[in-house]
C-alpha cells in the first residue's frame, strides 16, 4: 500500500495552469509541535505564556557533546544505512549495561527514534494496538502507513492484557489483523511506569496471538526513583520484542535527531532488519554523520555524561512533583509522577463547575480556555487517544527551567530548583491560574 496519496491527475488543459489538487490529508501537524508553535507566536506578540505543552527536555547540550559534534563536522559522507559501526557498538554496550545483552549487528540507527518507529510500523504491516492514552505519534504514523490503530485501555504505557486479547480477537474476526502492540516504558503522556506484572501479562498475550512488541524506552534513564526497575519486554519475550531509544530525552538532544532500534535475534529480527534498512535507504539514507560520532560518545557514557543524566533526573523529579502538588491543591486529580517531565492531571472532578462557570465540556475546550485566557499551554488528553469528556490534560514541566542556558544550568545544579526566582515565578503563576479557574 502506498504511504503517500498521489496527486490526482487533472484534465488537460486546465484553465489555470498553476492549479493542483491534492488527495485527502492523512494527518495534521503533531499536536505537540503545533502547540509549541502557537506558544511561540504568542511570545513574539509580547503576550505572556506558560509553556507546558511541548515534551522537550529543556536543558542545554553538554559541552563534551558539543565539542564532539564540532570535531566530527568533517564527517560528510552518507555512511551505512544502519549507522556507523562505532555508534552501534556503543549503543549495544549501553543496552548491555541495562540488562539487555545486545549484538551491534542487531541495531539500526536512524534520525530519531520517531523515524524508526514509523519504519517499524510500515515494515511489520497489519494493524497496531496501543495503550489509551499513548504518545500522539503512534496512531498518526500507523495512519500514514495505511494501518488502523486500536486503542486499548491501560496504564503506565502498557495496555490491559485481557482487553488487549479481546481487541486483537475482535479485530481479526473483522478482517483487521493486529500484528504489533506498542508499549511506552516509562510512559508519555502520563509520566508513570507500568509494573512488571503488567508487562509480563502483555507478553503472554503477544505470545498467544503472535504479536510483535515494540517497546519505546526513550525515557528509560529518567525514572525518578532509581530503586524502581524498568521491566523491558525484551527480557521476557526476547524473540518478538523490538526496543527503541535515543538521546533526545536523557541528554536533551532532541534537535540532533538520533535514535536506535534494537531488533530481536533470530529469523524475525533478520527479516525486520532487512525491511527497516530498505525503508531507511529510501526515506532518510543514513543518520547525520557528525551526530553519529557524538552519539557514539554519549552511548559510551563517560562519567561527565552519566552525572548530567543523574542531575537531569533529579531536576525533572523535583519540578514535576511541585507542579503535581499545585494541581492537587486546586482539587485536580493527578497521579504521582514517576518518570520524565510529564503529568496527566484529571479535571473531571471539577467538571460541573468548569461547565457552569466557563462552558467547558471537553478536554479540548479546557486546553483552549487555558491558552486563550491565561497563556498556559497544555495538551488535551484526546490528542493521546483519551475520551474528550474526561477533561484530562498532558502537562510537560521541562520548559520551566529557564529561558537561557545560564538559567537552565543553574536549575540543573540547584539543590532546590523550585526556589530559583524564574521557576518559582512560573509555579506561582500556575497557582494563580488554577485559583482563578476554580474560583
Amino acid at each position: 500500500m502506498a504511504l503517500v496519496t498521489p496527486l490526482r491527475p487533472l484534465p488537460f488543459p486546465h484553465p489555470d495552469p498553476g492549479h493542483f489538487e491534492l488527495g485527502p490529508s492523512a494527518v495534521p501537524v503533531s499536536a505537540t509541535l503545533a502547540a509549541n508553535e502557537v506558544l511561540d507566536a504568542r511570545r513574539r506578540r509580547g503576550q505572556p505564556v506558560l509553556p507546558m505543552a511541548f515534551g522537550e527536555a529543556g536543558l542545554p547540550a553538554h559541552p563534551l557533546l558539543r565539542e564532539a559534534l564540532a570535531d566530527a563536522a568533517g564527517c560528510n559522507a552518507y555512511g551505512p544505512v544502519a549507522g556507523h559501526a562505532a555508534l552501534r557498538e556503543a549503543a549495544a554496550s549501553w543496552w548491555a549495561r541495562r540488562g539487555l545483552p545486545t549484538d551491534a549487528e542487531a541495531l539500526v540507527a536512524g534520525p530519531g527514534s520517531k523515524a524508526l518507529l514509523f519504519g517499524l510500523i510500515a515494515a511489520i504491516g497489519g494493524d497496531v494496538a496501543v495503550t489509551r492514552p499513548s504518545w500522539v505519534s503512534y496512531a498518526a504514523q500507523a495512519s500514514l502507513a495505511g494501518r488502523t490503530t486500536h486503542f486499548v485501555p491501560g496504564s503506565g504505557g502498557v495496555p490491559d492484557a485481557e482487553k488487549l486479547a479481546r481487541t486483537v480477537a475482535v479485530a481479526r474476526a473483522s478482517g483487521r489483523p493486529v500484528r504489533a502492540v506498542i508499549l511506552t516504558l516509562p510512559d508519555n503522556p502520563t509520566g508513570t511506569l507500568a509494573c512488571a506484572g503488567a508487562v509480563r501479562a502483555v507478553c503472554s498475550v503477544a505470545e498467544r496471538h503472535g504479536l510483535i512488541i515494540i517497546s519505546d524506552e526513550i525515557y528509560r534513564d529518567l525514572v525518578h526513583d532509581q530503586v524502581a526497575d524498568v521491566t523491558s519486554p525484551a527480557t521476557i519475550s526476547a524473540e518478538r520484542t523490538v526496543v527503541t531509544s535515543g538521546l533526545s530525552k536523557n541528554l536533551a538532544l532532541g534537535g540532533w535527531r538520533l535514535g536506535v532500534a534494537r531488533l530481536p535475534n533470530g529469523r524475525l529480527g533478520r527479516e525486520l532488519r532487512t525491511r527497516l534498512l530498505g525503508i531507511g535507504s529510501e526515506v532518510w539514507s543514513a543518520p547525520a554523520g557528525p551526530v553519529q560520532q557524538a552519539a557514539a560518545l554519549a552511548f559510551r557514557e563517560p562519567a561527565p555524561l552519566a552525572e548530567r543524566i543523574a542531575l537531569s533526573r533529579r531536576l525533572h523529579a523535583r519540578v514535576a512533583r511541585e507542579v503535581a502538588f499545585r494541581l492537587a491543591s486546586a482539587g485536580v486529580s493527578v497521579p504521582a509522577p514517576q518518570a520524565a517531565f510529564y503529568l496527566y492531571p484529571d479535571f473531571t472532578p471539577l467538571g460541573e463547575m468548569l461547565r457552569r462557570r466557563h462552558g467547558v465540556t471537553s478536554d479540548e475546550g479546557l486546553a483552549g480556555l487555558l491558552l486563550r485566557q491565561y497563556g498556559l499551554g497544555v495538551l488535551p488528553g484526546s490528542a493521546f487517544g483519551d475520551q474528550r469528556w474526561r477533561l484530562r490534560l498532558r502537562v510537560a514541566t521541562a520548559l520551566l527551567y529557564g529561558e537561557t542556558d545560564e538559567q537552565r544550568n543553574a536549575a540543573l545544579n540547584a539543590a532546590d530548583p523550585c526556589a530559583l526566582p524564574w521557576i518559582a515565578a512560573a509555579l506561582d503563576r500556575l497557582e494563580e491560574i488554577l485559583a482563578d479557574l476554580t474560583r
